[in-house]
């Protein structure tokens, strides 16, 4: 008997991934945390308006103007702001920190794509409009709660999954060459291994447990392949010379990240 449901991917790098599902419990508690910061928003902008309103109707009183258009036009305005704020807020926040909303962090969890990539602007759009829908009469709660893959009907039209955030093994029975570890320690200096997402490091994971058991042409495709698209994300602009192979520097990226993981426990 399985505690969490877990969802298999093939990534556009040809390696399979195991995500645990978030569950409606983690999501649940998320929202309602987003709900809270929203709320203190709006309510931070009522009373912002009602001083505004006040300004206003003391000039328009004292020009001897009616107030029924000042009314009128401040509620419109407070209406298109609270939509603008409260569809925003998790738009904004899942396309820069990566499908994660304040929520979502302190739960752990975050929305990716159905492929396994981050979530996109355009997903993060789709899912908070359809936000109403899955709130009126829990439509959203039934749907995550009884299927398979746990998604709300906005992740069914956005094509997005909610999982779980897990933190990698901190020690690999990995082989890395000394080159490779001299080489992590040009890339701790030189690159932004934040911009490393746990999904990044779990696919150069994957390949470098399994590269043994590929043939040699599939294996030199694969690794030059995933090197760059792993230099792409650090935007390492240059490495200490550019005839390194791709599995001593993607090696060097796994033992990086493992030092900065260690280093990053230790301060906790």
């Amino acid at each position: 008997m399985k505690l969490f449901n877990t969802v298999k991917i093939q990534t556009p790098e040809s390696v399979e991934l195991e995500f645990v599902l978030a569950g409606i419990g983690s999501r649940a508690l998320a929202v309602v945390l987003d709900y809270v910061i929203v709320l203190l928003t709006l309510s931070i902008l009522s009373v912002v308006a009602s001083i505004f309103r006040a300004q206003f109707v003391a000039i328009a009183t004292w020009l001897g103007g009616g107030t029924d258009s000042i009314d009128l036009w401040l509620t419109a305005i407070f209406a298109a702001l609270s939509f603008a704020i409260s569809s925003g807020y998790f738009v904004g926040f899942e396309s820069l920190w990566q499908g994660q909303t304040p929520g979502k962090r302190l739960t752990k969890i975050r929305v990716i794509r159905d492929n396994g990539q981050p979530e996109g602007l355009f997903q993060a759009t789709l899912r908070a409009l359809l936000r109403p829908i899955d709130d009126s009469l829990f439509l959203g709660f039934f749907c995550i709660l009884l299927g398979p893959q746990e998604k709300r009907i906005g992740d069914w039209l956005a094509g997005t999954l909610v999982v779980q955030i897990g933190e990698p093994e901190s020690k690999q029975d990995l082989q890395v060459s000394k080159a490779a570890k001299d080489l992590s320690s040009y890339l701790v200096e030189e690159a932004d291994m934040d911009k490393l997402l746990i999904d990044d490091f779990t696919i150069i994971r994957e390949y470098l447990q399994r590269r043994a058991g590929l043939n040699p042409d599939a294996r030199k495709k694969l690794s030059v392949k995933l090197a760059r698209e792993v230099r792409s994300v650090l935007t390492l602009k240059k490495l200490p010379r550019e005839e390194i192979p791709a599995d001593d520097f993607l090696e060097a990226v796994y033992w990086a990240y493992q030092q900065q993981l260690g280093e990053r426990s230790s301060y906790r």
